[in-house]
């Protein structure tokens, strides 16, 4: 009997459980194109709709994963890790991969661009001259092999399935389903090989995940998928109710980077999460057996300049300046226009809406309205004043860099539009708002 893709969409809208061999047969059919866009949405829709138990996720990332190249790695150590769903002020990925190749792992850190009011760490690293975020497999596997680390982008051989499927997705409504989300974020991860992998699943104003109960049915989802396909793998919840960091834009985020690398704390939630999340990933490779030990080991490379010094070379093995950490300002592209937004009065910060300051970003040139876009990396937000700090009215509440004097001016009023300054000090969110373990 012929294999049908309409049956397999009718047992879906129907609610029924799909077999792992209609799952592996669609994706097949999204990959070489024999299946169309109109099958394509409808299954999706069903799967928005009706859902997926555990086993048909774990069927479909694995059937994705297995749509194009899957790397395979002969190192010494652990290949693990991170991922993010991205949030305002949001480049963890640029320190934490090299304080994790100091401790013992190899990290081939697969990264994403931009999507919506969140930045992505690739667009982050192109404000780096020179710098090759997608070089061959070849090349890949001999600066991990070498550094222990390299960050860089998805690859057209890796995991095509979901690239198709999500450009459809995007247009018919889908994106949101759980489902859809776990399978394209694993297909990617899984292709690369991974021994151990950390998500980090933010929630808040700033984050795609508003609620808890959304973030916690993510966070269960991308946990319970990854370990059904061999991946150890743990999750963390973490606040995205105010940037993380000091700055929002590409090379104001490197630059910020850069200082936490060389020892300068700007943000001690930027540098609490990127600990917690690396304590996780050290435990989860079995590399420390407690999480003071793991803080430990973290802390003593950051002290000695190793991680930085991973850092700095993994920038010169994908091309970019041998001297980026010492002189970042003679690299990093500056805006023409800096303009401080001035608070209207004293008191303390009470609350920011982050998505508001991630919009101002992307209006001022440093995300993408359409794909096709091209960001300027030298725009963007400084010198963020954070919830529970004090300020006096005149005093700055951030710095705008832009390219003209007009685009300073409407982000400096959204800006301050995001700002809310309370006579005392509220409550702020936690940090860690829940782990996830892997099963055991």
């Amino acid at each position: 009997m012929n294999w049908l893709p309409q049956e397999v969409i009718r047992r879906k809208s129907a609610g029924l459980a799909l077999s792992e061999g209609d799952i592996q047969r669609f994706v097949c059919g999204i990959t070489d194109n024999s299946i169309g866009e109109g099958q394509i949405a409808a299954l999706a829709m069903a799967i928005m709709l009706k859902g997926m138990n555990v086993e048909e996720r774990v069927a479909l990332a694995m059937a994705m994963r297995d749509s194009g190249q899957v790397m395979t790695w002969n190192l010494p150590g652990p290949v693990v890790d991170k991922h993010s769903t991205g949030g305002v002020g949001d480049m963890v990925s640029l320190p934490l991969a090299p304080l994790l190749a100091a401790c013992g792992c190899y990290v081939p850190m697969i990264s994403g661009r931009g999507l919506g009011h969140t930045g992505g760490t690739l667009d982050k690293l192109d404000s780096i001259p020179g710098y090759d975020s997608l070089p061959s497999p070849e090349r890949l596997q001999a600066i991990v092999a070498d550094v222990g680390c390299a960050i860089i982008g998805q690859t057209g051989d890796l995991a095509p399935a979901d690239k198709r499927l999500y450009s459809i997705r995007d247009v018919t409504g889908t994106v949101e389903s759980i489902d859809l989300i776990t399978a394209s974020i694993l297909s990617k991860k899984l292709a690369a090989g991974l021994d151990v992998l950390l998500i980090d699943v933010k929630v808040g104003n700033g984050a795609f995940m508003s609620t808890a109960d959304n973030a916690m049915a993510l966070a269960d989802a991308l946990v319970s998928v990854a370990n059904g396909a061999g991946v150890r793998t743990r999750a963390l919840i973490t606040d995205m109710n105010q940037p993380l960091a000091r700055s929002a834009g590409n090379a104001l985020e490197v630059e910020e980077a850069i200082a936490l690398l060389r020892g300068e704390v700007r943000s001690e939630r930027l540098w609490e999460v990127t600990l917690a999340l690396a304590i996780q990933v050290l435990l989860c490779a079995g590399l420390a057996t407690t999480a003071e030990q793991a803080r430990e080991q973290l802390l003593t490379v950051w002290r000695n300049g190793e991680a930085l010094r991973r850092f700095s070379r993994m920038v010169q093995a994908l091309g970019g300046p041998a001297d980026l950490v010492e002189r970042p300002e003679a690299y990093l592209p500056s805006a023409e226009v800096v303009l401080p937004v001035l608070a209207p009065v004293s008191g303390v910060v009470s609350a920011i809406d982050t998505r508001a300051i991630g919009i101002s970003v992307v209006s001022l040139g440093g995300g993408r309205l359409r794909p096709q876009d091209v960001i300027d990396p030298s725009v963007g937000l400084s010198q963020l004043v954070l919830p529970g700090e004090h300020v006096e009215a005149g005093q700055p509440l951030a710095r705008v860099h832009a390219s003209n004097p007009f685009k300073a001016e409407q982000a400096a009023k959204a800006v301050l539009a995001a700002y809310e300054i309370a006579e005392q000090a509220e409550s702020t969110s936690p940090l860690i708002v829940q782990l996830f373990l892997e099963a055991s």
